[in-house]
C-alpha cells in the first residue's frame, strides 16, 4: 500500500501544485470516511483510488439520503453515466429501486453534451417530486414524506412536475456552453529501473520461521536471503516468537553489494525451489527506480521501527513489572501534553540508561522505539 498508494498520493501532489488557487489536502481512508460521515461539508472534491472511491461515493450517497441519489463517471475521450448502486439484483422487476440515480446521472450527461435547458427541466421536475414528500422506500420517512411510491409512479410523479419549479430545493440553472476539457495525460520520461532481488511468496505448512530459512536460504546466489514475512509482519531473523504465523510466507532475496541482480538469479531460485519440493505461489521482483526502493518493507523492516508501546498515565518512574527485553539500545518518544500545546522529545541510550532515567522521570507517558 505505500508504494501503490504513496505514488497516487505522489502524483495528486504533483498535480495539485498546478493549480495553487484550489485548496488541497491528503487524508488516510480511515479517518476521511469518519470526517465524510460526521461533516461532510468540508468536502468539496474528492479524489482516490478506484476502491477507495468505491466505499466513499456510497458513504457520501448515504448520507444525502440513499445510495440511489447518485450518478456518473466522466473520463478523457469517454463518458459513462450511471447509478453508483450497480444493477441491485435483489430488487430487480419488484418497482421498488430509487430510480433518481439513473436520472441525475442522465442530467449529468445532457450537461455534459450540451443540453442544459432540458437538464435543467429535468432536474427542477426531480426537486419538486422530492420536496413534495414523493419518495421510495429508501427514503421514505414517516412524518416527513407524504407518499410512499414505487419506481414507475416516482418517475411519473417526476414526468408530471416537468415544467414547474422547486420552493424549497434549489433551482438548477446551468451555466450554457460550458464544455469540460481534461488535459491529456502527458507520459512521463521512464526512470532508470534496476532489478536488486525478488519476493519469492511460499505455501509453507510449518511453524518456525528459522526452518524455512534453513531450507530456502540454500538458493543463495548473488541475491540471499534477507528476510521472511507472514501476514505483512517480519518473523526472520529476529522475529518475535508471539507472531501468529499463516502458511503465507514472503523470502525476500537481495544483493548484499548494491550492484544490480544477475539476469538468471530468479529462474535458477525458483528452479532451485522446484527441485527442493519448494511450494513457490508467486513471485515479485524488487526493483529500484531512479535509486529509490519501488517496493515495501516489513512492518519491523524499517530504520526505526516500533518495538513496544507503553503508555504510563501515573508519575514517578515505571509501572511494576516493566522490561526491556535487551541491552540494544533503544529510543523512547517523550509526549509533554497541556491544554493547548504537544511537545515531543526523544531520549536514547541502552535498557539500563533507559530505566534510570524512567525512576527519575516526571512524564506522563512514552512511547519506546527500538533503533535498528
Amino acid at each position: 500500500m505505500k508504494q501503490t498508494d504513496g505514488l497516487f498520493q505522489k502524483v495528486f501532489r504533483e498535480i495539485a501544485a498546478e493549480y495553487p488557487d484550489i485548496e488541497a489536502d491528503n487524508w488516510i481512508i480511515d479517518i476521511a470516511a469518519a470526517r465524510l460521515a460526521d461533516t461532510p461539508e468540508i468536502f468539496e472534491v474528492i479524489v482516490t483510488p478506484n476502491l477507495y472511491g468505491d466505499v466513499v461515493s456510497d458513504i457520501a450517497a448515504q448520507i444525502s439520503g440513499s445510495v440511489g441519489l447518485v450518478p456518473a463517471n466522466i473520463g478523457e475521450l469517454c463518458a459513462m453515466f450511471e447509478a453508483i448502486h450497480g444493477s441491485a439484483p435483489t430488487i430487480a422487476g419488484q418497482n421498488v429501486a430509487n430510480p433518481s440515480g439513473l436520472l441525475k446521472a442522465a442530467i449529468m450527461m445532457l450537461n455534459h453534451i450540451g443540453q442544459q435547458d432540458v437538464a435543467e427541466q429535468i432536474k427542477n421536475a426531480w426537486s419538486c417530486t422530492i420536496e413534495e414528500g414523493i419518495h421510495t422506500a429508501d427514503i421514505y420517512k414517516e412524518g416527513v414524506s407524504k407518499q410512499l411510491v414505487g419506481t414507475k409512479e416516482f418517475a411519473e410523479a417526476v414526468i408530471a412536475h416537468l415544467g414547474q419549479l422547486p420552493r424549497q430545493l434549489k433551482v438548477a440553472e446551468y451555466e450554457k456552453g460550458v464544455q469540460l476539457n481534461l488535459p491529456k495525460y502527458k507520459r512521463r520520461l521512464a526512470s532508470s529501473k534496476v532489478l536488486k532481488g525478488v519476493d519469492v511468496f511460499v505455501d509453507w505448512k510449518g511453524g518456525d520461521a528459522n526452518q524455512l530459512a534453513e531450507q530456502v536460504a540454500k538458493f543463495n546466489s548473488d541475491i540471499r536471503l534477507t528476510m521472511i514475512t507472514n501476514r505483512g509482519v517480519k518473523v526472520w531473523p529476529n522475529g518475535f516468537e508471539e507472531t501468529f504465523c499463516t502458511d503465507h510466507w514472503r523470502c525476500r532475496f537481495e544483493v548484499s553489494n548494491g550492484t544490480p541482480a544477475e539476469k538468471w538469479s530468479i529462474p535458477r531460485l525458483l528452479a532451485q525451489a522446484l527441485d527442493a519440493n519448494v511450494d513457490v505461489i508467486k513471485t515479485e521482483n524488487l526493483y529500484e527506480f531512479d535509486g529509490v526502493k519501488g517496493y515495501s518493507l516489513s512492518v519491523k523492516d524499517s530504520s526505526k521501527c516500533i518495538h513496544k508501546m507503553f503508555c504510563f498515565k501515573d508519575t514517578g518512574g515505571f509501572p511494576a513489572g516493566f522490561f526491556l527485553p535487551s541491552a540494544k539500545p533503544y529510543r523512547f518518544f517523550r509526549i509533554s501534553r497541556s491544554v493547548t500545546t504537544t511537545s515531543v522529545s526523544t531520549v536514547s541510550g541502552t535498557t539500563n540508561q533507559i530505566m534510570a532515567f524512567l525512576n527519575t522521570s516526571s512524564e506522563a507517558c512514552f512511547w519506546v522505539f527500538k533503533t535498528k
